[in-house]
């Protein structure tokens, strides 16, 4: 399949990029990942490694659509906190006190 990431064009398959990632050790996960294989890669460390780029030269946007055009499972990055323990910082605060009025 033909992909184009930072303005070059890539003629890339599902096999290529196995074969590219063979032997790759993830970098800890603190985004958008992409699970190649059994690992979980940071996406901009796989088209780093695909493209042979500096990751200055593309967008994490064009690696992701590559790399779920050829199949891979692409995942969002952890949140900073689950939604539902937003409401009860208040009421924790109200119950050892809160801060002097």
């Amino acid at each position: 399949m033909r992909c184009v990431i930072a303005r070059f064009p890539f003629e890339l398959t599902k096999g290529v990029v196995l074969e590219k990632m063979k032997g790759v050790r993830p970098e800890p996960v603190t985004g958008v990942s992409v699970v190649i294989g059994r690992r979980r890669y940071p996406v901009m460390q796989a088209g780093a490694v695909i493209t042979r780029q500096d990751r200055r030269d593309f967008t994490p946007g064009e690696v992701i659509r590559a790399l779920t055009l050829l199949g891979f499972v692409c995942r969002p990055g952890p949140s900073a906190a689950p939604a539902d323990l937003v409401g009860l910082f208040p009421q924790a605060s109200d119950l050892l006190g809160g801060p002097p009025a």
